[in-house]
């Protein structure tokens, strides 16, 4: 094994021969030089290996944590000329103020009495649908009269039908009761006849046999013809009752139509009636938003139309106003190398532009003039410039934010991560790693 104390360069040469070498023995401070530069050394070994938090830097600006907190732009919903001003910026405004006033330019609304006369208008139409409902429950009061005459009528011509049949069968029994009478005058003739022929009857009795049978022969025709007009008195009587049936089916559907016809003309007036009434509306309402008001307390920011007589179209904005009441919140972007190592509920040092700051980016509880946040949200699609967005609200369990920030102030911040040597942090960075991926360890609480 070879040993090292032979390699040793004084063992070769005489060290005394140099003169650097005979300087370095015989000055003392020489020796506290090298000592001091042996201890830096050793101390910057042992700084290699101390403690240092991995961290995200960001930059980023004061906002709010609400939406509906921040700076809003009020916008006109109809167009407009601008009439007349009641702000100015600076101003402090209440909900419901009126910022500023709009006359009309289009010519559908130019009418003054624009909503009195759009007013009359839903009254003679709602007059013309009870007017039309009226005339309904007429016909229908009508259709009833007519179904009660055509019942009489029918009952009336249903009487008359009976009648004729009746009559029928007491003309037929008449006929029948005048076929037996002529046989029975018929034998008596010819009887009269034979007696008359053996002496036993005079010519008298012949002659009056013979008229009673030309009397009974001329009745049986008069009472054919009675029966033969009595059945035309049925088919009369039938055809009657047809007739009724007939007319009064089609006075029924003329009622029935024009009933049809009102309830038609009805509903299509009642739908003109509520097309009236939404104009009525629509007129009431864009009466209110000639007049521009603060949606919520504030402060006037800055006027962005000016001046008096100027047009505007609908939608265009003219006021932007800052609430007055908001949660201070801090949006900073960061590198989409560091996204994954971002997750809401990650505690956040955050410092504010004007603000007196010394900061240990590595050692967080050495840093000066930095406040605690938290992440609450984080974007998931990267912003126009290049990075992600985060927002930070302030932390409850540290000390609170300054009250003097205004919305806009600069920031920059801090995502603290795991805690490394330093001579991995250096290491890492040389390297272009980046921090060491983790995820937080959530507490589930499964209290209600």
């Amino acid at each position: 094994m070879l040993n090292i104390t032979n390699n040793r360069i004084d063992t070769f040469l005489k060290m005394g021969q140099f003169k650097s070498t005979a300087v370095f023995n015989q000055q003392k401070h020489y020796q506290v030089i090298r000592k001091i530069i042996w201890g830096f050394v050793i101390l910057l070994i042992l700084f290699l290996f101390l403690p240092w938090t991995q961290n995200i830097n960001g930059t980023g600006s004061v906002t709010t944590l609400k939406p509906n907190q921040r700076p809003q732009t009020i916008h006109t919903a109809i167009a407009g000329r601008i009439e007349k001003w009641y702000v100015q910026e600076g101003d402090f405004v209440k909900k419901g103020d009126t910022i500023l006033f709009i006359s009309e330019i289009k010519e559908d609304y130019l009418d003054p009495n624009l909503i009195e006369n759009t007013g009359k208008q839903v009254k003679a139409k709602e007059n013309a649908v009870q007017s039309y409902a009226d005339k309904v429950i007429a016909l229908e009061d009508q259709m009833g009269a007519i179904q009660n005459e055509k019942n009489l009528k029918l009952r009336q011509a249903q009487n008359k039908l009976k009648q004729a049949y009746l009559k029928i069968q007491s003309d037929s029994i008449d006929f029948e009761a005048s076929k037996t009478q002529l046989k029975i005058a018929n034998t008596q003739y010819n009887r009269s006849i034979n007696l008359n022929k053996e002496g036993l009857k005079p010519m008298t009795d012949v002659e009056e046999k013979r008229l009673k049978l030309q009397e009974t022969e001329a009745k049986i025709i008069t009472e054919e013809n009675k029966y033969i007009t009595s059945k035309n008195e049925v088919l009369n009587a039938t055809m009657e009752l047809n007739r009724i049936r007939a007319e009064y089916a089609e006075k029924n559907a003329k009622a029935s139509s024009d009933k049809q016809t009102a309830l038609s003309v009805q509903f299509d007036t009642e739908a003109q009636v509520n097309k009236l009434k939404n104009q009525y509306s629509n007129y009431q309402i864009r009466n209110g938003m000639y007049y521009i008001t603060a949606p919520q307390d504030g402060y006037v920011n800055r006027a962005l139309q000016s001046g008096i007589g100027e047009t505007l179209k609908e939608g265009t904005p003219v006021v932007s106003i800052m609430p007055f009441k908001y949660d201070i919140a801090v949006e900073t972007y960061i590198e989409p190398m560091d996204f994954p190592l971002i997750n809401n509920g990650e505690k956040v040092r955050v410092w504010f532009d004007g603000w007196p700051t010394i900061v240990f980016s590595g050692w967080p509880d050495m840093s000066y003039g930095t406040f605690g946040g938290v992440i609450v949200a984080k974007e998931n699609f990267i912003s126009e410039n290049g990075k992600y967005r985060v927002l930070i609200a302030p932390d409850p369990k540290d000390k609170k934010w300054p009250s003097q920030l205004s919305i806009g102030a600069g920031t920059q911040s801090l995502a603290l991560l795991n805690d490394v040597p330093i001579w991995f942090e250096i290491w890492r960075t040389l390297n272009g790693f980046p921090p060491n991926f983790y995820q937080p360890t959530t507490k589930i609480n499964s209290e209600k």
